[in-house]
């Protein structure tokens, strides 16, 4: 009798049904390995994504923080009060200065244009010493 069934398990590993079912089996083994692969792979490539996100996110956080100290810094509250709201220290004078364009002058007798041009420093000496510059 065990020679009958010997010959049984020899002739089942010998058929084709055994290589069929061998085959399918490797296929399925093959298939499951190349779907883990690719779900490997895009998780790698989603990892890289993500961490090059947080990289730039730590960079703007950082310039932010350092944004944040600069705007709460008293250097920047007194820029902005002098700036915007035109305000000043306790004490202190301000002196306006307006945008003077050459004056031109027209003598009645003539056409001609006579055209005052100064320098900046001597604009101001007129300035502080209160006197006239068509003089």
């Amino acid at each position: 009798m065990k020679r009958t069934g010997q010959s049984f398990i020899r002739r089942f590993f010998a058929s084709r049904l055994f290589l069929v079912a061998g085959l399918l089996l490797l296929s399925l083994i093959a298939f499951g390995f190349a779907r883990a692969y690719y779900q490997d792979y895009r998780l790698r490539n989603e990892i890289k994504s993500l961490q090059e996100q947080a990289k730039q996110l730590e960079k703007k956080r950082f310039e932010s923080v350092e944004f944040l100290k600069y705007v709460s810094s008293p250097s920047f509250v007194e820029e902005t009060a002098r700036t915007e709201l035109n305000m000043k220290k306790p004490g202190e004078n301000v002196l306006i200065v307006t945008d003077t364009a050459p004056q031109k002058t027209i003598t009645s007798s003539t056409t001609e244009e006579k055209v005052i041009l100064l320098n900046n420093p001597i604009k101001w000496w007129y300035y502080f010493t209160h006197k006239s510059i068509n003089n």
